[in-house]
């Protein structure tokens, strides 16, 4: 059953550079009502994504980030005591259940395993959500979407995602632009020129190659947009690509050194 909510014209829509046919599929997803993961490094476009993809199906958008401690009770609700009585109040997942709108869990396998398992009704044809503390059964209207993300490369064993997790999900990787693409994205979201959001796009590049050898995590273009928007600011290049690129990446001052080593040697080709 697809659902009748508009789509909005896109000049109302924050901005999303799309890199594949991602759109589309998300779309699809939602008009079938079929949960989505989304697999990609850090900073690449997940979160903004959704929030994109949200605004584009005038859906709510509800957003968990997820941690170590966080419980069932977090993402379905929980008892409070106020004004001397005991009332339920809904977590995030429950309330985006009851509107119709997305739930959005970011980096879900940083969550308890107990907070994964509440997920699995409504993952499929069932698409109900058991509230077992007010006894209640929620059933998801087909407006209600859950989108959930992880960045595979930055895993270990205790924190993977369990197979049969994995295939109550439609999937869709992300990884950084081209080059070409990263730099339009820089120079919108920071309000650069374009020589300077190309010089940082390049820039990240080399420091990618890096990443396999010192780097757990790799220059990402949100990075990227916090050192233009410095630049923008009046703060030398050298220095806000230490501030918001390498600095960020290590807290090993070697590993920042030769990463500032890599950058000024490209700088120093302008």
């Amino acid at each position: 059953m697809s659902n009748t909510s508009p789509l909005k014209h896109s000049d109302s829509l924050s901005y999303y550079q799309q890199q594949n046919n991602e759109v589309a599929l998300f779309e699809s997803a939602w008009n079938n009502q079929l949960p989505v993961l989304l697999k990609g490094p850090t900073g690449c476009g997940k979160t903004r994504f959704v929030q994109h993809m949200a605004e584009k199906l005038g859906r709510k958008l509800y957003t968990v980030a997820c941690h170590e401690d966080l419980t069932a009770s977090d993402l379905i609700g929980r008892h409070l005591i106020g004004d001397g009585e005991t009332y339920w109040q809904d977590g995030p997942l429950t309330r985006a259940v009851r509107e119709g709108a997305i739930c959005y869990l970011d980096e879900v396998v940083e969550a308890r395993k107990d907070s994964i398992v509440v997920m699995h009704p409504l993952t499929d044809d069932r698409r109900i959500l058991p509230i077992d503390r007010t006894g209640e059964l929620l059933h998801a209207p087909p407006e209600f979407m859950l989108v959930v993300s992880y960045n595979p490369g930055y895993q270990n064993l205790l924190k993977g995602m369990k197979p049969s997790t994995k295939q109550r999900f439609m999937s869709m990787s992300f990884d950084y632009p081209d080059k070409d693409m990263e730099a339009q994205i820089v120079a919108k979201e920071a309000g650069v020129d374009l020589e300077l959001a190309k010089l940082l796009a390049r820039l990240a590049s080399h420091i990618r190659q890096l990443k396999d050898h010192d780097l757990e995590e790799s220059a990402s273009t949100r990075l990227l947009i916090y050192a233009a928007t410095l630049i923008k600011s009046g703060i030398p290049v050298s220095e806000a690509c230490r501030a918001a690129i390498a600095e960020p990446l290590s807290d090993d001052i070697e590993v920042v050194e030769a990463l500032m080593q890599v950058m000024n040697a490209q700088l120093g080709d302008d």
